[in-house]
């Protein structure tokens, strides 16, 4: 494939803007204690990230259709450069709030624009493949990027990570420009013709599965380092290799998934992924003090948790193939907006409960996912029956 290097140049920066996403959480405490505020109101600048991700991206998306493809993507990086210079030089929560929405934008847009081009450049039939390379990318922020960001932090200052993200900005732009071609936008498709799509039950119930999923997984995760270190008792040493571990599984469990929607069907799948999901939660509460436990039980977490996400794309596709574009745009968006929701729950958990509490409440959340699943399970049997009724009923009356 004569393009392949160029959608490997995508992936690449796709891990480098998804770093600036998921390090947060790796670093939480360190942060909190240099800029001076509570672990929970630390944990809100994920809420205030995935808000802006979800808000701002398919706005900018729109306003944005028309303009050269290779333009958007190299002002996308650098307003992400600004972003991470105002995280640098931060002096407060407020400039770091600020910091966190730019960076919020300028990746959903990035991200968004280098998934289509690289369908775009692919040779026909490989637009899949293309994919998911770029989104490796992305996935590998959370096995390498997030570990990596823990042990800076604990060596060094949690600033230098986005001084190196802010200079791996300004590299990948100088590297964009010659070997990325120039490439015309397209027709731009209305917020309110995207949001048209929700009015169909059948979507609206499987994206509340969306949400449900990442709440959940977020009232925990957002707070991952903080419980590994305070309930669980590990190391700092221990933590990084946790985390490792979590993302390692991620990637696994990823893979499984989009096998296990082949091979055993999307929904036995997605069932069996939020139950798994959901006790593995309840189970990591239980014996969190123990380590001997809690390690294992990471990465069976990270595994079921992030089996449901492709899953979840090959069921909305199918249910709209016409308008997959958009409907993954949507799905996008809910999942953000779950893990917005998801991180303020976890911040309430923290301040009004206790951190031990937030894995008890996380597997409630992806429990609650179940309903939405086995609901539309049910839609899909009745629309079956009703089909095969009146394909009946039309041999018949031939």
């Amino acid at each position: 494939m004569k393009n392949s290097w160029k959608i490997y140049i995508l992936a690449m920066i796709s891990f480098l803007v998804g770093t600036s996403e998921f390090v947060i959480a790796g670093i939480l405490d360190r942060l909190a204690s240099d800029v001076g505020v509570s672990v929970a109101a630390a944990g809100q600048l994920i809420t205030v990230y995935s808000l802006a991700y979800a808000i701002g991206t398919p706005i900018l998306i729109a306003l944005t259709a028309k303009m050269d493809r290779r333009k958007l993507m190299l002002s996308a990086l650098g307003l992400f450069f600004v972003g991470n210079l105002i995280t640098v030089t931060t002096t407060g929560y407020g400039m770091l709030i600020g910091a966190r929405i730019i960076l919020a934008i300028s990746t959903g847009v990035f991200m968004v624009v280098a998934l289509t081009f690289a369908a775009k450049i692919s040779h026909p039939g490989r637009q899949g493949s293309a994919i998911a390379t770029v989104l490796l990318g992305f996935n590998l922020a959370l096995i390498l990027g997030v570990p990596l960001g823990r042990i800076i932090a604990d060596s060094y200052d949690w600033r230098i990570i986005f001084t190196g993200i802010g200079v791996l900005s300004l590299i990948a732009m100088l590297v964009l420009l010659p070997t990325i071609p120039k490439s015309e936008g397209e027709a731009p498709v209305p917020i309110r013709e995207q949001l048209a799509l929700l009015k169909n039950p059948r979507i609206s119930v499987a994206l509340s599965i969306s949400f449900f999923w990442i709440l959940g997984y977020m009232i925990l995760y957002t707070y991952i380092t903080p419980f590994l270190l305070t309930i669980t008792g590990m190391s700092e040493r221990m933590v990084s290799i946790g985390l490792f571990v979590f993302g390692l599984a991620s990637l696994l469990g990823s893979q499984v998934g989009g096998y296990g929607a082949d091979k055993w069907g999307v929904h036995r799948t997605m069932i069996g992924g939020l139950l798994f999901h959901s006790g593995i939660l309840f189970l990591l509460t239980a014996f969190s003090h123990s380590s001997m436990f809690v390690l294992p039980l990471l990465m069976f977490w990270s595994f079921f948790a992030w089996s449901t996400g492709p899953v979840q794309q090959v069921y909305l596709i199918g249910m709209a193939p016409q308008a997959s574009g958009i409907i993954l745009s949507l799905n996008n968006s809910i999942v953000q907006l779950g893990m917005a929701v998801g991180a303020v729950i976890g911040g309430v958990i923290v301040e009004s409960i206790s951190l031990s509490a937030v894995g008890w409440f996380g597997g409630v959340g992806v429990a609650i996912g179940l309903i939405p699943a086995i609901y539309a399970l049910s839609m899909r049997r009745r629309s079956a029956i009703v089909e095969q009724t009146l394909s009946v009923t039309d041999k018949a009356e031939v």
